[in-house]
């Protein structure tokens, strides 16, 4: 029971972070009106946390590593509120992007500490299951950012808006450190000690970085400008188009599930991770077709795009922790952050502009490139091989 107990909570750590870095989004509709940015500036400022958070991975990563994930995920949660709530006091849109960059490299200790507690606490046997759990973490922060933050901003003010997700970050490292316990682990031998960056395994755990990654784009893509599209292309309200980004959230989260069950009984991550970039490049597609023929398929693939994409992340994530092993996992799973991330980090101001520049069919069609190549890299054969046989470690009730 207690390792249930200890991954709700690092779930409600990583949607709190999640409502800051990825809800930024649905503010741009509020920044384009009321503050008069245009859609790549707006672009640029919301991937200011996204560029603080892929800075610090590493550094958090190796600190889970060294001290535990309860302390770390405390601290960093600690932080990220106090940064996020003090950025609002800065003038001008500079420094307020730097306050969101200080904030988002906060927020890097969650992503690595709470998907090695996953490592810890649970077997290979369930692990697909409980780090697909983890990782509707992400679907549904983005979908409590997209109900909450726009009607927020419509009342009360963009400002208002950035200061609920900063004291969820707040109540959530209270709730992490009265929760979460390190979970026991035997000392390592000289072989687990090792880097699996710099043996046999090397070569696929690159691949797995570099396909998880192109995946990532058209995640973000989606969840980026999925809001503005329908207010924009299609005349929604951003209320309206908030709450249908919200509740498709919450059947994203339901497929990352869906997909890590999958993975266990397939006795593979690396499989049903190729299969879904498939079905990525095809959703993409559509949404692109659809804009071209002003028709109701737009808003279905984009619907499903939001859906499809999100589904591999938590396989990438655990096939990271596998094949790094028990004594790695924290660093590991910091590169395969940082390697998403930076991918995030680029897709917005990068499709703002494309969109901006050749509308969103050109944009759509260059984003299903990403999926289509991250197919081709994603390690299905290598896979087996490359995972280490002591990353079972002692499951306690």
């Amino acid at each position: 029971m207690r390792r249930w107990l200890i991954l709700a909570a690092g779930l409600t750590a990583q949607a709190t972070t999640s409502s800051f870095l990825y809800g930024l989004p649905f503010l741009i509709p509020t920044l384009q009106t009321d503050h008069r940015l245009t859609l790549t500036s707006a672009g640029v400022l919301i991937s200011a946390p996204l560029l603080g958070l892929l800075l610090a991975l590493i550094a958090w990563g190796a600190a889970a590593d060294r001290f535990g994930e309860r302390v770390v995920m405390t601290v960093g949660l600690l932080l990220t509120g106090v940064f996020l709530l003090a950025s609002l006091a800065l003038p001008g849109f500079v420094l307020f992007g730097a306050g969101l960059l200080v904030a988002g490299a906060c927020s890097a200790s969650v992503n690595a500490a709470s998907g090695r507690v996953v490592l810890g606490w649970f077997s290979a046997r369930e692990r697909g299951l409980a780090m697909g759990i983890r990782q509707t973490a992400q679907p549904i922060g983005v979908g409590i950012a997209a109900a909450t933050l726009p009607p927020i901003a419509d009342r009360w003010g963009f400002e208002t808006a950035v200061a609920l997700p900063a004291v969820l970050c707040l109540m959530a490292a209270a709730l992490v450190w009265l929760v979460v316990v390190d979970p026991p682990r035997r000392p390592a031998t000289a072989a687990e000690s090792s880097s699996p960056y710099t043996g046999p395994r090397m070569t696929t755990l690159v691949r797995l970085h570099l396909a998880s990654s192109t995946l990532v784009v058209p995640q973000f893509v989606a969840a980026t400008f999925a809001v503005t599209f329908l207010v924009s292309a299609r005349d929604w309200s951003p209320v309206a188009a908030g709450q249908l980004v919200a509740v498709v959230q919450l059947v994203g989260a339901a497929g990352r599930i869906a997909a890590g069950v999958w993975s266990d009984r397939a006795g593979s991550r690396m499989g049903p991770m190729r299969i879904i970039a498939v079905l990525a490049v095809v959703t993409m597609l559509l949404w692109g077709l659809g804009d071209v023929f002003d028709s109701w398929l737009a808003v279905a693939a984009l619907v499903a795009a939001l859906v499809v994409s999100v589904t591999d992340n938590g396989l990438g994530f655990t096939a990271t922790a596998e094949i790094a092993g028990p004594f790695w996992a924290g660093r590991a799973l910091g590169v395969q952050n940082t390697a998403q991330n930076v991918a995030a980090m680029a897709a917005a101001p990068l499709f703002g502009a494309l969109i901006t520049g050749f509308g969103y069919p050109i944009a759509l069609g260059v984003a299903a490139v990403f999926p289509a190549v991250g197919a081709v890299l994603t390690p299905v054969a290598g896979e087996s091989a490359a995972r280490v046989d002591t990353v079972e470690v002692e499951v306690r009730p």
